[in-house]
C-alpha cells in the first residue's frame, strides 16, 4: 500500500515557508514540552522505543502537535498514514482501515494520524473505533479543543491524552534564534537582530511557533539590506521592522531588568491607591508588552491578601479564580479575567492588618525559635507521651458553651502578644468586633481565677 503523508520532504528548499523549513526533525531539535519529551519523560521514551499506543495530542495552535506526529513517522517502523479532518470522509476512512486490517494480517503495524480530530463528526470518529479496539491501527489525533467534549467517549477511553502546553516566551525566543542561525532558515545570511526585538517578537507570537517564524520571515524580507566592506549583504532587523510587520507598537521590556519591576510596582501601587484606571492601564502595558499573564496573576493574588485582606475576603477568591483562568486559557482571552481581578482589588476596601500580623509574628518566631510548644496543646498519640504530660489541660473548644477554651496557646515568654490589629474598612470591623469580644472573654476568665 502506498504511504499517505501530509508532511514535507526532507529536501526542503528556500521556496518553502520558514516554519516548514524549520520543522524539527527529531526530539533533540524539538523546543518546549519538556514535561513530555524531556530526557526520561514518558512520551520521549515511547517514541524512542517505537512502542507508542493510541494517543491524543491536545494543545493550542503552534505548540508542536503535528511536529510530534512527524517525528513519530520518521522514527517508527510502522506504515504511517495521515488524515485531515477537513477533507476526509467516512468512505476514505473505511478504505484505509480495511487496508490496515490486511497489513495487520501479515504482521505489519499501521499508525494513523488525524489532524484536527475534533472536526470529525461522531460517525467519522466511530469509523475508527473497531479498528482501534482490535489493534489494526494505532491512532494519533491532534486537537486544539478539549477532547473530553470533542472526541467520542468510547474512542477517547482507548487513547492516552497528552496535554501540550503553550510555548513560553523563552521557548519562542529560542526558536527564533535557531531560525536565524540554522542553514535551513537564515543561517547562510547575515541577519542581525537585537535581543529586544527577538523578545518583542516572541511576546507577539503568544506561544505560537508558527506565528513567530512566519513573522520573522516577513521581517527579514522587509528589512533594509546593506553591503559590508567585504561585499556581503547584512540584513538589519529593527524595532521599526517589527512594528510594521505586526501593526503593533513594541512595548517589550527586559523581564529581568528594571522596567519589569517598575511596571509591576506601578500596578501594585495603583491598586493599593484604589486607582482602578491606572491599575488597568499598567495591566494592559504589561500584557501588551508580552509579560507572562501567570506572573501578573500571582502578584494580583498576593495583593488580594496583602493589601485587601479581611476587609473584603472575596478579593482573594476572585483573584485565585483569575489565576486559574489564566492557567487554563492563556492570552489573549485571560486579559478580561485579569482586568476583573485588578479592578476589583483596586476598588475594594483596603487592610494590611494580616501582613502586619504575620511580620510581627515572624519577627518573634525568629527571635524565639527555641520556645517549646505549651504542654496543653501538644499532640499525645502514645501512652508515654500522655504520662509525660503531653496534652494535659487541653480543652476541646467545641465542647464549651462559648466555643472558646480558657487556655493559653502561645509560649510562656510570648503570652499577651497581639499581632492582628483589625482595621476599619469593609468587612474588617466585623472581625474587629469578634476579635475584641474574644479578648474581653479571656480577660473575664482571668478575673474569675483571681
Amino acid at each position: 500500500m502506498e504511504q499517505i503523508n501530509i508532511f514535507e520532504s526532507e529536501n526542503r528548499n528556500q521556496s518553502q515557508p520558514l516554519a516548514a523549513r524549520m520543522r524539527p526533525r527529531n526530539l533533540d531539535e524539538f523546543v518546549g514540552q519538556k514535561h513530555l519529551v524531556g530526557e526520561g519523560k514518558v512520551l520521549r521514551n515511547l517514541i524512542e522505543r517505537d512502542s507508542i499506543s493510541s494517543m491524543i495530542f491536545w494543545g493550542p495552535p503552534g505548540v508542536g502537535k503535528t511536529t510530534l506526529a512527524q517525528i513519530v513517522a520518521a522514527k517508527t517502523d510502522a506504515q504511517f498514514i495521515t488524515f485531515s479532518a477537513v477533507t476526509s470522509g467516512i468512505k476514505d476512512i473505511k478504505n484505509v482501515m480495511q487496508q490496515a486490517d490486511r497489513m495487520t494480517a501479515v504482521g505489519a503495524r499501521t499508525i494513523v494520524f488525524v489532524d484536527e480530530i475534533h472536526r470529525f463528526n461522531k460517525a467519522q470518529q466511530d469509523a475508527f473505533l473497531p479498528f482501534v479496539e482490535k489493534g489494526s491501527i494505532i491512532l494519533i489525533g491532534a486537537t486544539t479543543e478539549n477532547p473530553s467534549f470533542e472526541v467520542n467517549g468510547a474512542l477517547l477511553s482507548r487513547c492516552k491524552v497528552f496535554v501540550l502546553q503553550q510555548l513560553t516566551q523563552d521557548d519562542i525566543a529560542q526558536l527564533i534564534r535557531n531560525a536565524i542561525s540554522d542553514p535551513r532558515g537564515f543561517g547562510d545570511q547575515d541577519v542581525r537582530i537585537s535581543e529586544d526585538v527577538i523578545n518583542a517578537l516572541a511576546g507577539f507570537a503568544n506561544g505560537d511557533a508558527r506565528t513567530a517564524l512566519s513573522t520573522l520571515e516577513m521581517m527579514v524580507l522587509n528589512a533594509e539590506y546593506e553591503t559590508a566592506d567585504d561585499g556581503h549583504e547584512i540584513i538589519n532587523i529593527t524595532t521599526e521592522d517589527f512594528e510594521q510587520c505586526t501593526s503593533r507598537k513594541s512595548l517589550l521590556y527586559d523581564k529581568q531588568g528594571e522596567e519589569h519591576y517598575n511596571l509591576i510596582s506601578a500596578l501594585h501601587k495603583s491598586m493599593r491607591n484604589s486607582d482602578a484606571d491606572a491599575a488597568v492601564y499598567w495591566l494592559a502595558r504589561m500584557l501588551e508588552s508580552g509579560e507572562d499573564p501567570m506572573y501578573i496573576a500571582r502578584r494580583v493574588t498576593r495583593f488580594a491578601a496583602e493589601d485587601v485582606g479581611l476587609a473584603d475576603p472575596r478579593a482573594l477568591e476572585l483573584s485565585v479564580a483569575a489565576f486559574q483562568a489564566c492557567h487554563l486559557i492563556g492570552m489573549p482571552e485571560c486579559s478580561v479575567h485579569l482586568s476583573e481581578a485588578v479592578i476589583y482589588n483596586a476598588l475594594a476596601p483596603k487592610s494590611n492588618a494580616m501582613e502586619v500580623a504575620y511580620m510581627e509574628a515572624a519577627r518573634d518566631a525568629n527571635e524565639h525559635l527555641a520556645e517549646p510548644v505549651p504542654m496543653n496543646i501538644r499532640n499525645a498519640p502514645t501512652g508515654l507521651m500522655k504520662d509525660l504530660g503531653y496534652g494535659k489541660g487541653y480543652v476541646y473548644a467545641h465542647d464549651t458553651e462559648d466555643k472558646i477554651a480558657d487556655m493559653e496557646c502561645l509560649p510562656e515568654s510570648l503570652r499577651g502578644r497581639e499581632y492582628y490589629h483589625p482595621g476599619d474598612q469593609g468587612f474588617e470591623p466585623r472581625f474587629k468586633e469578634r476579635y475584641e469580644a474574644i479578648k474581653k472573654w479571656r480577660e473575664e476568665q482571668k478575673e474569675k481565677k483571681r
